[in-house]
């Protein structure tokens, strides 16, 4: 998925926020639901974050075109594993090895079922 920089997503010098890079990544998965006519929010729960490793190699700056590749990892029973990597032309600039929880709209964790488990498969598989 492309992103263009913009000025809200840099400091006072035009340096992209460390934050901006977590929200580009979950644009990134957000956008794979979007394409195929989903939501992130299925009929029985949702995906929240339970742990993220983020690795900051470049800085991109105000009006930079980006690039966020999303990898399926591994699914486990009640979660899955994404590693997203953000280029800046053929730089490596950021990484994401993020572990998302299937979760009930009670917030309780949940068993991936199969039919999650093959959408997953669908989205993050290249």
């Amino acid at each position: 998925m492309l992103i263009r920089v913009y000025y809200e997503d840099t400091d006072c010098g035009g340096i992209v926020y460390h934050s901006s890079y977590f929200n580009f990544c979950e644009r990134a998965r957000s956008e794979m639901f979007f394409q195929k006519g989903l939501s992130p929010v299925l009929p029985n729960g949702h995906f929240v974050a339970k742990k993220i490793e983020a690795d900051y190699i470049l800085s991109a700056k105000l009006g930079d075109e980006l690039e966020v590749l999303t990898e399926l990892l591994e699914i486990r029973a009640a979660s899955f594993v994404l590693l997203q990597t953000i280029f800046k032309g053929n730089q490596k600039i950021f990484e994401l090895k993020i572990t998302l929880a299937y979760i009930t709209f009670e917030g309780r964790p949940q068993k991936i079922v199969s039919d999650v488990k093959e959408l997953i498969e669908s989205l993050f598989c290249s």
